[in-house]
């Protein structure tokens, strides 16, 4: 995610269970971000091991689809209350009561409806996390008349950080003071699928035909197949004075770095464009205005390393498109006005995109410019990311190297993140023990996926959903005998109680009786 960080430690495979602080050490960003993903990790593993990969509580199962036809108009969705975990993630399907203003008088009091019912669902166009655009085909709901189509639950995370959302921001700082924490959010999305894209050729399937084929869908969308490998270089011109720390080789200069390689444009390996921030893509700046290619910032970096200059490469998005996860157009930095807070783009931002304010637009900017460079050979950009090569090691600066591997799939937005130190003037990433860097797959993004409805038109909704009941129940009476039994021990308790002299009871008598008959 998108944040500034040192770097991350969790694996789960060290089976840690805690992060245990010690006085009198520094304190890291990592060690907490750490404990955090190891409560999650055991939190949702466990919803995930009881209630299996998806499924709400019985009495509070949320995302019940109703579909509604359009008629004259667009056909839509219904997307009902509740609560829905998806591999142990939480999603809350409920929809905010909005609040009652404060009225000024009474004609203002009259003039309020009272007696409109508050929206208790969600449909397609407004879901809060999906931005779907009815000017969109793509965006369209299918026509079940056609061919019936399933509708499903996408899950993921991303980071929500001060630019983005200004009441994460302490005002009591001051505009001069960076922002604090940042917030991880659970985003829930609920899509069309058409039977064709499950391979399910009939028109009219079961829902076990449906919720195997579906199954098999996400294991495919959720393994990502692309592989990358990082390393540190010497560059040629350190070996001029290698006793000398080269101010402009990052990865032994002052600075250490958390570097993120993010795919752009997925698909496959001919197609697919990545880009790479030294920052791990978390410096940001809120936009106030857009006019044509000119965009006014409200605040500049806080420094020169976080600031912009022209030639650098940035993303003009917003919330909308940061849900959708949508490759947009790099843009260059032709021209900045410092006084003015005012950076002048290399084009005009696509159409739709930052325009509205309550989708908090912004620029982010990544450190790569014209490509990497090896052997006098200069990479081409598209859309002003870096073209994917794989089979070879790209370099992105300083001597830090990326490796993809050869026949990978990609996926706008997964990423890979290295920190390079100026300790060990190195990076930071698995070897083998000859010390060859290891390949890995992304760290991120990780999607999740479950089936919702399998909607049929006039014919209503086949609910695809399942449910479970609570553990807990009340503890059933004992058997008679049982009973009688706790019952007369009782009453011997009470009689020792009342005979100090340590007087035996007659049922205790009697069984000794008993016992001397039997010898």
């Amino acid at each position: 995610m998108h944040a500034d960080l040192s770097r991350l430690t969790f694996r789960p495979e060290r089976h840690y269970s805690a992060v245990i602080a010690q006085q009198g050490r520094v304190q890291l960003d990592a060690d907490t971000n750490e404990q955090t993903a190891i409560q999650l990790h055991q939190a949702r593993t466990f919803a995930a091991d009881l209630i299996g990969r998806h499924g709400g509580p019985k009495d509070a199962v949320g995302f019940r689809i109703e579909y509604v036809g359009g008629m004259h108009d667009l056909d839509t969705l219904y997307i009902h209350g509740g609560r829905y975990y998806v591999d142990g993630i939480l999603c809350d399907a409920y929809r905010p009561a909005p609040g009652t203003p404060v009225q000024a008088d009474q004609a203002d009091a009259e003039e309020q409806d009272d007696t409109a019912e508050p929206l208790t669902h969600w449909t397609y166009w407004d879901q809060p996390d999906g931005y779907r655009n009815p000017e969109k085909p793509g965006d369209r709901l299918p026509s079940p008349a056609q061919s019936p189509f399933v509708v499903y639950l996408q899950v993921w995370e991303r980071a929500v950080f001060a630019a983005e959302e200004p009441a994460l921001r302490e005002v009591a700082l001051g505009t001069a003071m960076p922002d604090t924490a940042a917030r991880v959010k659970v985003v829930w999305q609920v899509l069309p699928l058409s039977l064709a894209a499950l391979d399910i050729e009939e028109t009219d399937p079961s829902k076990e035909v449906v919720r195997a084929a579906f199954d098999q869908w996400a294991r495919r969308r959720s393994a990502a197949s692309a592989r990358l490998a990082a390393r540190s270089e010497r560059p040629d011109h350190a070996d001029e004075d290698p006793c000398l720390v080269k101010p402009d080789a990052r990865y032994r200069g002052p600075e250490n770095q958390l570097y993120r390689v993010e795919v752009h444009e997925g698909g496959e390996a001919k197609d697919a464009t990545f880009k790479w921030s030294r920052e791990n893509g978390s410096v940001v700046f809120p936009v106030d205005e857009l006019d044509g290619t000119w965009v006014q910032l409200a605040s500049l970096g806080h420094d020169d390393k976080l600031d912009l200059d022209v030639g650098d490469f940035v993303e003009f998005t917003d919330t909308a498109y940061s849900s959708r996860l949508e490759a947009l157009p790099l843009l260059r930095v032709e021209e900045l006005d410092l006084p003015g807070r005012r950076v002048r783009l290399s084009a005009e931002p696509e159409p739709g995109v930052g325009r509205l304010p309550h989708l908090n637009p912004f620029l982010r900017r990544w450190d790569h410019h014209e490509g990497p460079k090896r052997k006098g050979r200069t990479s081409v950009l598209r859309d002003g990311a870096v073209k994917v090569e794989e089979g070879e090691w790209l370099p992105l600066e300083d001597g830090v190297e990326v490796y993809l591997a050869k026949g990978g799939t990609y996926r706008t937005g997964d990423h890979w993140i290295i920190p390079a130190r100026t300790a060990t003037g190195s990076v930071e990433w698995p070897t083998d023990p000859a010390r060859r860097p290891l390949l890995q797959g992304a760290v991120g993004i990780a999607r999740h996926f479950a089936p919702l409805a399998l909607v049929k038109g006039e014919y209503g909704a086949v609910d695809l959903r399942l449910a479970f009941g609570p553990l807990a129940s009340s503890i059933p009476a004992a058997d008679e005998a049982t009973l009688a039994a706790e019952e007369q021990a009782r009453r011997e308790e009470e009689a020792a109680e009342a005979d100090p002299s340590g007087g035996r009871s007659q049922t205790t008598a009697v069984a000794e009786a008993a016992a001397e008959g039997d010898e």
